[in-house]
C-alpha cells in the first residue's frame, strides 16, 4: 500500500438537501408561526464532514446513494466545488434525501428532521462493492443516518485493514454491543454520549465518566464534543480537555459537529497525534460556528492556518 493511498479518507454517509428555517421559536402542534429567514443548501452528516475534509484538502471520497433528481445535482455540484470524489449508487426508484431544521433566531440552536430517501437503501451489497476503496483508506469515517448494517460491515472490512476507523454516532440510537470494539475513535456529543453510556453528560467529570464507560465496550478513545466547552480527548493513557476556539460572533451551529469529525479525519490522515489533530478540528468548528448552513458554512484550511497562528488556541 502506497503512503499516499493510506492519506485518503473515506466516509461512508448521507447526502441531503438542507431546508433551513429561522424563526424565534418552534411551532407546537397546530400552530403556524411566521419565521424570518429560510436557505436551501447541501446538508446530511456524511456528505458535510467529506465537504469539510475536502476544504481542508483531505484526499477525501464519499460512498452513499442518490436519487435522479435536483437534489442529487446539487450534491454532484457542491461535492466538486470542494474536492470530494464520490462513490454513488444512483437509485432512481427513490429520492435524494432532504432535512427540515429549525434555527432558533435568537441562539443559532436547531432541531432537525431528516429524511434519507435513497441513502436509507445503502446495503451491506454497496459496501462490499467498495471494500477495496476502503481498504485503501488511511481513515475511515460513518455516522448512523445510513442503515446501521452497512455501517458495522464497512467498519469491519477497515478495521481488519488496519485503517484508522471513526464512528460519529449520530444521530443517537441503540448501539450493539460489537460495534464498539470496531472503533479507534468515537466522537458523540454530549446528548449521543449520554444516550450511549448511560451517564448523564452535564460536566466535564461527567464526560470523563462516559468516556470510561465507552472504552469499557472496547473503543479506542472516546473524543465527546461539549458545544461551548470544547472537547473531551479520553483514552486508557490520557484524558485531555481542549477548549473551544473562538473564531468570531455564533451565527449557526447546525455544521458544528460535522466540521469537527472532518477535520478531525482529516488532520489524522495527514499524520498529526489525537490531541493535535482534536485541536485542529476544533479550530475548523470554531470557524464553522461563524456561518450561516452546514456544507456551506466549512472553511478551507487557509482559513483553519491563519487561526491557529492567530494563537487563539
Amino acid at each position: 500500500m502506497s503512503s499516499s493511498m493510506r492519506n485518503a479518507v473515506v466516509i461512508l454517509g448521507v447526502f441531503v438537501a438542507d431546508a433551513a428555517f429561522r424563526a424565534a421559536r418552534q411551532p407546537r402542534i397546530g400552530e403556524t408561526v411566521l419565521g424570518s429567514g429560510f436557505a436551501l443548501g447541501p446538508g446530511g452528516k456524511g456528505s458535510n464532514q467529506a465537504v469539510a475534509a475536502g476544504r481542508l484538502g483531505a484526499d477525501v471520497t464519499l460512498i452513499t446513494r442518490l436519487g435522479r433528481d435536483a437534489f442529487a445535482e446539487m450534491a454532484h455540484r457542491v461535492w466538486e466545488e470542494s474536492g470530494v470524489k464520490s462513490a454513488v449508487v444512483e437509485t432512481p426508484e427513490s429520492y435524494t434525501g432532504a432535512a427540515f431544521i429549525f434555527l432558533e433566531q435568537a441562539t443559532g440552536n436547531n432541531a432537525i428532521i431528516i429524511s434519507p430517501g435513497a441513502a436509507a437503501l445503502i446495503s451491506e451489497a454497496d459496501i462490499d462493492a467498495n471494500a477495496a476503496l476502503i481498504r485503501s483508506a488511511g481513515v475511515f469515517v460513518t455516522q448512523l443516518e445510513q442503515p446501521l448494517e452497512a455501517a458495522v460491515l464497512a467498519l469491519e472490512i477497515a478495521k481488519r485493514a488496519g485503517v484508522i476507523t471513526i464512528l460519529n454516532p449520530a444521530p443517537a440510537a441503540l448501539l450493539p454491543e460489537h460495534i464498539f470494539p470496531l472503533c479507534d475513535y468515537i466522537t458523540p456529543n454530549e446528548t449521543e454520549a449520554s444516550e450511549i453510556s448511560g451517564v448523564e453528560v452535564r460536566s466535564l467529570d461527567d464526560a470523563r465518566r462516559a468516556g470510561d464507560v465507552l472504552l469499557d465496550k472496547g473503543v479506542g478513545t472516546a473524543l465527546i464534543t461539549l458545544g461551548e466547552n470544547g472537547v473531551l480527548l479520553h483514552s486508557r493513557e490520557s484524558s485531555h480537555h481542549i477548549e473551544a476556539v473562538y473564531a468570531g460572533p455564533l451565527v449557526e451551529t447546525t455544521g458544528a459537529g460535522d466540521a469537527f469529525n472532518g477535520g478531525f479525519a482529516s488532520a489524522l490522515a495527514k499524520g498529526l497525534t489525537p490531541l493535535e489533530a482534536a485541536r485542529f478540528a476544533c479550530a475548523v468548528a470554531g470557524i464553522s460556528v461563524t456561518r450561516a448552513g452546514t456544507a456551506p458554512s466549512m472553511p478551507t484550511l487557509r482559513e483553519v492556518e491563519l487561526l491557529l497562528a492567530s494563537g487563539k488556541i
